[in-house]
Protein backbone atom coordinates (compact mmCIF):
# COMPACT_ATOMS: atom_id res chain seq x y z
CA UNK A 1 0.00 0.00 0.00
CA UNK A 2 1.33 3.44 -0.97
CA UNK A 3 0.18 6.58 0.86
CA UNK A 4 1.02 10.07 -0.36
CA UNK A 5 1.08 13.15 1.86
CA UNK A 6 2.26 16.74 1.87
CA UNK A 7 -0.01 18.31 -0.71
CA UNK A 8 -1.73 21.63 -0.20
CA UNK A 9 -2.10 25.13 -1.52
CA UNK A 10 0.86 27.38 -2.19
CA UNK A 11 1.63 30.65 -3.91
CA UNK A 12 3.47 30.82 -7.22
CA UNK A 13 7.17 30.49 -6.54
CA UNK A 14 6.63 28.58 -3.33
CA UNK A 15 7.71 25.10 -2.30
CA UNK A 16 6.04 21.90 -1.15
CA UNK A 17 7.54 18.60 -0.08
CA UNK A 18 5.59 15.43 -0.90
CA UNK A 19 6.08 12.03 0.69
CA UNK A 20 5.02 8.56 -0.35
CA UNK A 21 5.21 5.84 2.27
CA UNK A 22 4.84 2.13 1.68
CA UNK A 23 3.49 -0.08 4.42
CA UNK A 24 6.33 -2.53 3.82
CA UNK A 25 9.46 -2.48 1.70
CA UNK A 26 9.64 -4.89 -1.22
CA UNK A 27 11.83 -5.16 -4.28
CA UNK A 28 9.05 -3.37 -6.16
CA UNK A 29 10.26 -0.20 -4.51
CA UNK A 30 13.72 -0.31 -6.02
CA UNK A 31 12.18 1.81 -8.72
CA UNK A 32 9.65 4.48 -7.82
CA UNK A 33 7.95 7.31 -9.64
CA UNK A 34 5.79 10.38 -9.16
CA UNK A 35 3.00 11.21 -11.58
CA UNK A 36 0.50 14.03 -11.65
CA UNK A 37 -2.87 14.53 -13.26
CA UNK A 38 -4.65 17.81 -13.77
CA UNK A 39 -8.40 17.92 -14.47
CA UNK A 40 -9.12 16.98 -18.08
CA UNK A 41 -5.53 15.95 -18.76
CA UNK A 42 -3.70 12.66 -18.99
CA UNK A 43 -1.56 11.41 -16.15
CA UNK A 44 1.93 12.83 -16.60
CA UNK A 45 5.17 11.30 -15.37
CA UNK A 46 7.07 13.83 -13.25
CA UNK A 47 10.09 12.11 -11.75
CA UNK A 48 11.44 8.60 -11.28
CA UNK A 49 14.14 7.12 -9.09
CA UNK A 50 16.02 3.89 -9.61
CA UNK A 51 17.55 1.79 -6.85
CA UNK A 52 17.90 4.23 -3.99
CA UNK A 53 18.83 7.27 -5.98
CA UNK A 54 21.56 5.87 -8.18
CA UNK A 55 19.59 7.23 -11.11
CA UNK A 56 16.91 9.87 -11.29
CA UNK A 57 14.82 11.01 -14.22
CA UNK A 58 12.67 14.11 -14.64
CA UNK A 59 10.11 15.44 -17.05
CA UNK A 60 11.39 18.51 -18.85
CA UNK A 61 8.59 20.57 -17.32
CA UNK A 62 9.98 20.09 -13.79
CA UNK A 63 13.70 19.64 -14.38
CA UNK A 64 15.69 21.96 -12.16
CA UNK A 65 12.71 22.64 -9.87
CA UNK A 66 11.73 19.21 -8.51
CA UNK A 67 13.92 16.67 -6.75
CA UNK A 68 13.03 13.03 -6.16
CA UNK A 69 14.74 11.07 -3.40
CA UNK A 70 14.31 7.92 -1.37
CA UNK A 71 15.18 7.12 2.22
CA UNK A 72 17.71 4.47 3.19
CA UNK A 73 15.29 1.71 4.12
CA UNK A 74 13.64 2.42 0.79
CA UNK A 75 10.02 2.48 1.85
CA UNK A 76 9.61 6.26 1.56
CA UNK A 77 10.06 8.33 -1.56
CA UNK A 78 10.00 12.11 -1.57
CA UNK A 79 9.33 14.82 -4.11
CA UNK A 80 10.70 18.24 -3.22
CA UNK A 81 8.97 20.83 -5.36
CA UNK A 82 10.42 24.33 -5.63
CA UNK A 83 9.57 27.42 -7.65
CA UNK A 84 6.06 26.11 -8.15
CA UNK A 85 3.93 27.40 -11.00
CA UNK A 86 0.17 27.39 -11.54
CA UNK A 87 0.63 24.74 -14.21
CA UNK A 88 1.98 22.41 -11.51
CA UNK A 89 -1.52 22.27 -10.04
CA UNK A 90 -2.63 18.63 -10.11
CA UNK A 91 -3.25 15.51 -8.10
CA UNK A 92 0.13 13.91 -7.44
CA UNK A 93 0.50 10.13 -7.26
CA UNK A 94 3.37 7.85 -6.44
CA UNK A 95 3.72 4.44 -8.02
CA UNK A 96 5.86 1.34 -7.63
CA UNK A 97 6.57 -1.92 -9.45
CA UNK A 98 7.92 -1.01 -12.87
CA UNK A 99 6.61 -3.56 -15.36
CA UNK A 100 9.01 -3.22 -18.27
CA UNK A 101 12.60 -4.33 -18.88
CA UNK A 102 13.52 -1.02 -20.50
CA UNK A 103 13.67 2.38 -18.78
CA UNK A 104 12.40 4.14 -21.88
CA UNK A 105 8.80 4.13 -20.63
CA UNK A 106 9.66 5.04 -17.05
CA UNK A 107 7.41 8.12 -17.12
CA UNK A 108 4.47 6.31 -18.72
CA UNK A 109 1.58 5.51 -16.41
CA UNK A 110 0.85 2.08 -17.87
CA UNK A 111 4.39 0.98 -17.00
CA UNK A 112 3.64 0.93 -13.26
CA UNK A 113 1.57 -1.51 -11.25
CA UNK A 114 0.93 -0.13 -7.76
CA UNK A 115 -0.47 3.32 -7.10
CA UNK A 116 -1.30 5.51 -4.16
CA UNK A 117 -4.52 7.50 -3.78
CA UNK A 118 -2.89 10.83 -4.55
CA UNK A 119 -2.40 14.17 -2.84
CA UNK A 120 -3.66 17.47 -4.26
CA UNK A 121 -1.28 20.32 -5.04
CA UNK A 122 -2.72 23.72 -5.89
CA UNK A 123 -0.56 26.65 -6.98
CA UNK A 124 -2.07 30.09 -7.37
Amino acid sequence: QLVESGGGSVRTGGSLPLSCIASTYTDDMKRMVWFRQAPGKEREGVAAIWIGGRSTYYANSVKGRFTISQDNPGNTVYLEMNNLKPEDTAMYYCAAAFLLPSIVARLTASSWLYWGQGTQVTVS
